[in-house]
C-alpha cells in the first residue's frame, strides 16, 4: 500500500485508512459483529492498510472496545487515531477521557489524537445541553496545552485536529503546540476544501485526513436516487432543509447533487468499473490528502477498498470527474461543516 508523509510531523500514513464508525454497532450505521470487524481489521493489516480512525463518541465508546479486541496481538503492526469530543477538552477533562480511549483500546498511546470538531457553542450543544458549558466553550490554547502534556509524555504521539476551518486552524496553530493532521470531508460531491483549506494545510506543514469519501454511501453505485439512503444520511447540504433530521434548513442542492450522480453512474460504465472504486480511486487520487478514510462493514468490502486503491486515473480521467461535479462544488461554495447552514457553521 502506497504512503504519504502527514505533512511535516514525521508521521507516515498508508493512503487508505479504515474508518471505524461502524464498529461496535449503533444506531448511525446498524448492527455490526465483532467476528466482522476482526476480519476486517487482520485484512486490513496484511494489505498495508495499517491506519485506523475511531472516536470516543463512536457507538458510546464501542468503536474504541471493537478495534482494540480486532488488535489483540497485532497493536505494533496498527497505527491508532481516535478523537476527543470538544465538549471534553477543558483542561482538567482531556487526561481522564485520553486515558479512558486507551483503556477501551486496551494500548498504551495513540499514534493520533485529534480534537473532534472546533471549540465553539455550535460544536457543544451537539454533545451537551449543559448550559454553563455552551456559555464558556473550551479555548484552544487550555485543549492543546492538555493535550500536548500527554504527547510528552508518550501516551500520544501525534496531535492532531478534525474540520477545522482555515481561521480556526491558525488559530490552533499560533498556541506552538505542534499539529500533524486536520481531518476534513473530502469526496467527489463535497469538494468544498479544495480552494483554501487543502492549499492552508499544505502551506502550514500539515496532512490532511479525508473522512467521507464516499459520501455515506451515495457513492458507492447502489444508489441512483436521493431517496434510497436511510434518514441519518440525508441531512448535508446536499439535501433538502425539510429532510427528516436535517438542521440546516436551507433549499439543499439536490438538483445538482442528482445530475452529477446520474453523470458519475455513466462515468464508471464507461470506465468499467463501479462507481465505488472510480470515486474512491479519485479520493485518494488528491496529492493534497495524506489518508482517505472509508468504513468496511465485513472483508469483502475491505477488499474492494484496496482495490480502489491501485485503481489508476489519468489526467484526463480526472479532470472529466471534476468537471462533472464541479456545478455541485460551485453550488454549496467552500464548505467544511456540510451538516449547518453557512450563516450557523462549526467550521470557519
Amino acid at each position: 500500500m502506497q504512503t504519504r508523509p502527514a505533512g511535516a510531523s514525521g508521521l507516515t500514513l498508508p493512503v487508505l485508512g479504515v474508518g471505524c464508525f461502524a464498529f461496535g454497532g449503533g444506531a448511525y450505521w446498524g448492527e455490526q459483529s465483532q467476528r466482522d470487524v476482526d476480519e476486517v481489521v487482520a485484512a486490513a493489516l496484511d494489505h498495508g492498510v495499517n491506519f485506523f480512525d475511531t472516536a470516543e463518541t463512536y457507538n458510546g465508546g464501542a468503536s474504541e472496545l471493537a478495534l482494540g479486541h480486532a488488535l489483540r496481538g497485532r497493536r505494533d503492526a496498527a497505527l491508532i487515531g481516535s478523537k476527543i469530543s470538544p465538549d471534553h477538552c477543558y483542561r482538567a477533562e482531556v487526561r481522564r477521557h485520553c486515558e479512558a480511549s486507551l483503556t477501551r483500546l486496551g494500548t498504551d498511546r495513540l499514534d493520533l489524537y485529534l480534537i473532534h470538531w472546533p471549540l465553539n457553542a455550535n460544536s457543544l450543544r451537539h454533545y451537551t445541553a449543559d448550559a454553563a458549558r455552551l456559555a464558556r466553550p473550551p479555548e484552544i490554547g487550555e485543549a492543546l496545552a492538555a493535550l500536548d502534556e500527554l504527547r510528552r509524555e508518550g501516551k500520544i504521539r501525534h496531535l492532531g485536529v478534525s474540520n477545522f476551518g482555515a481561521a480556526q486552524l491558525a488559530e490552533a496553530l499560533a498556541t506552538g503546540v505542534p499539529l500533524a493532521v486536520n481531518e476534513l470531508p473530502y469526496n467527489l460531491l463535497s469538494r468544498g476544501i479544495e480552494p483554501a483549506l487543502l492549499p492552508a494545510c499544505a502551506r502550514e506543514g500539515l496532512g490532511v485526513l479525508g473522512y467521507m469519501s464516499l459520501a455515506q454511501g451515495l457513492l458507492t453505485g447502489k444508489f441512483t436516487s436521493l431517496d434510497g439512503l436511510p434518514p441519518m444520511r440525508t441531512r448535508t447540504l446536499h439535501f433538502r432543509g425539510d429532510r427528516p433530521g436535517s438542521r440546516h434548513g436551507g433549499p439543499g442542492c439536490e438538483a445538482e447533487t442528482l445530475a452529477a450522480l446520474a453523470a458519475l453512474h455513466a462515468a464508471a460504465a464507461d470506465a468499467g468499473v463501479a462507481l465505488g472504486d472510480l470515486a474512491l480511486a479519485w479520493a485518494i487520487g488528491q496529492p493534497a490528502v495524506t489518508c482517505t478514510l472509508v468504513g468496511a462493514r465485513n472483508r469483502a468490502q475491505l477488499e474492494a477498498n484496496v482495490r480502489a486503491a491501485t485503481l489508476p486515473l489519468s489526467p484526463a480521467q480526472r479532470a472529466e470527474l471534476d468537471r462533472l461535479t464541479a456545478p455541485v462544488l460551485d453550488r454549496l461554495g467552500p464548505v467544511v461543516d456540510y451538516y449547518q447552514s453557512p450563516t450557523d457553521s462549526r467550521s470557519w
